[in-house]
């Protein structure tokens, strides 16, 4: 614990501002267990998520599903935040991972499973990355922006009422690519 607080030193505390936009960027418990449902995941799988945030995602998929997962985080604040969670995770069961680490940079040919909940820019590079990396039949869920090039197998419509994005379920090798159909 002593070795988390001396590496926070390194960064100013967060403004207001900063506090209220992390809070806000949060997916809503049941939109996370309505991705992993839409995900299908079963037992054993390999479930990434890139940009992992708190590591919620990470944690229900490993207690709810059974599923391997671990999670990406490069905001060393984010970071912080969810290796200061996880043991609250653990206790209910979870045996999920979060790395701090540039998910640009893993390997994702292994993965089931793909979780995201990132801004359009960023979907185009995990977009071309996924298409290179993922194996036939592997899913990806995307929370709030599609991958625009590709054809979803579902998608989840957003509830303006509960102010939730949409939800966009993509399967490699199914309807993948609008260019190669």
């Amino acid at each position: 614990m002593e070795g988390i607080i001396d590496f926070m030193k390194l960064f100013p505390p967060l403004s207001t501002f900063q506090t209220v936009l992390i809070i806000i960027i949060i997916i809503p418990k049941d939109r996370v267990r309505k991705m992993l449902e839409l995900a299908k995941i079963k037992k054993g799988e390999k479930v990434f998520d890139l940009g992992c945030g708190d590591g919620r995602l990470v944690h229900l998929a490993s207690i709810e599903h059974g599923a391997n997962a671990t999670g990406f985080e490069l905001s060393p604040l984010i970071f912080v935040l969810a290796t200061f969670l996880r043991p609250s995770y653990w206790l209910k069961g979870s045996r999920a991972r979060i790395c701090f680490k540039n998910f640009y940079r893993v390997d994702l040919k292994e993965a089931d499973v793909i979780v995201t909940y990132l801004l359009p820019h960023a979907m185009r590079r995990v977009q071309k990355k996924c298409e290179k990396e993922l194996k036939k039949g592997a899913r990806v869920v995307s929370y709030a922006f599609p991958i625009t090039d590709w054809t979803p197998i579902h998608r989840q419509k957003r509830n303006r009422k509960k102010q939730y994005g949409p939800i966009w379920v993509y399967e490699m090798g199914k309807h993948q690519s609008k260019k190669t159909i």
